[in-house]
């Protein structure tokens, strides 16, 4: 069910029993995953079916992967843009990250282990793939309670659903060694529609609502997502949706993971006619997300509604 908590951000308990298309309690929370990201561009996911186990497995994966030789994980694992390795970054110094694509099945993280570990990793594959599927569901549920809170077609939201692309980005920060200083990321929106973050171990993921003057901490905790909306996202939606700032700040004692499901549209998208009347004049054109990516690439433009504009705009 749908509520609000005090770090203000909308929460939506998508474990919860009687929370089923047609309830009030699926209407309610319709509307907090509605205001939340219109507001905030974000909203918390709780979902026990991330258990315990399941997290402390994948940080058990974790260390076995960033343990790896360097010039083992700057492999191409994708020809897809910004899906390879990031780090050693001289002002992101603790700061270090892997893409594997197509996680939601075996061969996409069959193929990636192979190019990791040649002679093979089972448990690794199977581990990732588990905790995937865990994470996709929350990004179907998200995206469906997202078009029935506009009163937007199913049928069409299967269809975005089941075209979209997706990425499983690994990240690992040290500690800070002597005068550094504990940035661990720098304040950013994704340029997805949907990323779904969660922190396997320590907190230091903070978010920064449109007109908030804070910075919100986001508690680590098994079973807590945070589902946020990326450029294309606020693209799709016509401008009603916000795409969501956020950073990580390395406070732990010890590395900290986290891990994060990224949608990419693998078909033109463009604004539903719904989203479009005289409140609300249509302001992006249709666009293909991986050439919005390429432009990213390529002009370097750090402001979100900045490069939302020079792509998307009429």
């Amino acid at each position: 069910m749908g509520s609000e908590t005090e770090c203000e951000l909308g929460v939506v308990n998508f474990s919860d029993k009687n929370m089923k298309p047609g309830s009030n309690e699926w209407a309610s929370a319709c509307r907090v995953v509605r205001r939340g990201l219109e507001r905030d561009g974000c909203f918390i996911a709780l979902y026990d079916q991330a258990s315990p186990g399941l997290c402390n497995s994948m940080i058990s994966a974790m260390g076995q992967l960033f343990h790896l030789p360097l010039e083992t994980k700057m492999q191409e694992t994708s020809p897809k843009i910004f899906h390879g390795y990031y780090g050693q970054y001289s002002l992101l110094p603790l700061y270090e990250s892997l893409g594997i694509d197509d996680p939601l099945t075996m061969e996409g993280c069959q193929k990636f282990v192979h190019i990791m570990w040649p002679q093979g990793n089972d448990r690794f594959c199977e581990i990732v793939n588990e905790y995937a599927r865990v994470v996709g569901e929350i990004d179907r549920l998200a995206y469906r309670m997202m078009f029935e809170s506009y009163g937007l077609d199913q049928d069409a939201c299967d269809s975005l659903v089941e075209s979209n692309n997706y990425l499983l980005r690994c990240f690992k920060y040290r500690k800070p060694e002597m005068q550094e200083t504990d940035l661990g990321i720098h304040a950013h929106t994704d340029m997805s529609l949907f990323s779904i973050l969660q922190q396997l171990n320590f907190d230091g993921l903070e978010v920064k609502p449109k007109d908030a003057q804070n910075w919100i901490k986001i508690e680590a905790s098994p079973s807590s997502f945070v589902v946020m909306a990326g450029d294309a996202l606020k693209a799709w939606s016509n401008g009603r949706v916000q795409a969501c700032e956020h950073r990580a700040m390395m406070k732990a004692e010890k590395t900290r993971y986290s891990m994060g499901l990224f949608s990419f549209g693998g078909k033109t998208i463009e604004v539903p006619e719904e989203l479009v009347d005289e409140k609300h004049p249509l302001l992006y054109k249709p666009f293909d997300h991986y050439e919005f990516l390429r432009f990213c690439q390529t002009h370097k433009i750090q402001q979100s509604d900045a490069r939302i504009t020079s792509y998307f705009g009429l």
